[in-house]
């Protein structure tokens, strides 16, 4: 996926001051915000109950990588004009990026997958579907399907048949005696490895969510007619009410972040993947430099989802204001015996502690 401008349409001194200023904030903020996630759920016991911040934390992980293995070598080449570390890492750092970014929204897609059993089945059916092995195989596959789309291929020279010359001639530029890292696919391998890593999990999230919109619409509704009906405000009638409304509040503002998160991602992706797709079918007209954008675009999801996390998940955001604040007890969470809302809340699905 990854293709940098050649020399004839390089970047001038003031472009790529700029340019460094902003990839290595980048850079450090996806550094320290996926940190900040994975540390918050280590040590955070409430977060580590959760079974959906399994899946965060890998995806912060990947995250991670990207912004450690890939991000600083494809700044390095872009601001110097140049790729100066060989044709055989040149093929690894591709690799990587292709793998990471798979990866990503592999997560992502587990995700939404984890909040439909979640919402729209039963508890019951719920703890069925996601049992502690059937995570670690979902996580399993996270890791372990994007090897087929990107170590094995290209490694192999998949991606390269019957545009080798193609490739060989924006590799070396005589002119400017530059070298780059020049990933180019042919037409077989850019529709299967587009289709694998982001069209068919793209479309496996919208028909979760999707049904996970219809059933909070529903569940909504029949709340709303509970209480037009007189349901008593008190007694015994009230606390399963509460519970319920409760409950879905809670499982809905969830859904709701996950969308987001969902919708930033593509959003950031798209461009490329869209690209990735029609460039081989125009002849490899794309400008270098729309493909850098595109890329850089990418990457910059990479440090999104923490923020994301802090400003739309209570207890992520209570989480990071302790470790940020040095275990400051004005930012712990209250104890669990002062709660109004019935601890069993926490046990139906064991999910409603996403969001609060």
């Amino acid at each position: 996926f990854f293709v940098l401008p050649s020399s004839s349409e390089g970047f001038g001194i003031a472009e790529k001051i700029v340019l460094l200023t902003f990839i290595s904030a980048v850079i450090l903020m996806a550094i320290l915000g996926n940190l900040l996630v994975m540390v918050a759920v280590c040590r955070d016991r409430q977060l580590r109950k959760i079974k959906t911040n399994y899946f965060i934390v890998s995806l912060a992980f990947a995250d991670l990588l990207v912004s450690v293995l890939v991000m600083p070598f494809g700044a390095i080449e872009l601001v110097q004009d140049n790729w100066i570390y060989g044709e055989m890492f040149c093929l690894v750092r591709t690799s990587l990026d292709v793998l990471l970014t798979t990866a990503s929204i592999l997560h992502l897609c587990c995700i939404s997958l984890d909040r439909y059993y979640a919402i729209c089945c039963q508890p019951l059916v719920y703890r069925n579907k996601m049992t502690p092995l059937r995570i670690a195989v979902m996580l399993g596959g996270c890791w372990v399907i994007p090897t087929f789309i990107s170590f094995l291929p290209i490694m192999q020279g998949w991606n390269s048949i019957g545009i080798i010359d193609l490739i060989q001639q924006r590799q070396f530029n005589k002119a400017s005696n530059s070298t780059y890292c020049i990933f180019m696919v042919n037409k077989p391998y850019a529709i299967t490895c587009s289709v694998v890593a982001f069209y068919i999990p793209f479309l496996l999230m919208v028909l979760a969510y999707y049904r996970i919109y219809v059933t909070a619409r529903e569940h909504a509704r029949q709340i709303r007619v509970l209480q037009r009906a007189g349901a008593p405000a008190e007694g015994r009638q009230h606390h399963p009410d509460q519970h319920s409304t409760h409950r879905m509040k809670t499982e809905t503002k969830a859904a709701k972040t996950l969308c987001i998160i969902m919708g930033c991602f593509c959003l950031c992706w798209a461009p490329f993947f869209i690209t990735n797709i029609v460039d081989p079918f125009i002849n490899y007209t794309v400008p270098g430099k729309l493909w850098t954008a595109f890329l850089w675009l990418g990457y910059i999801n990479s440090g999104l989802n923490p923020f994301l996390y802090a400003f739309l998940n209570k207890s992520f955001r209570r989480a990071f204001l302790i470790i940020l604040c040095c275990g400051d007890e004005r930012y712990r969470r209250p104890s669990i015996l002062g709660q109004t809302v019935p601890c069993s809340t926490t046990t139906i699905n064991g999910s409603t502690h996403v969001l609060r």
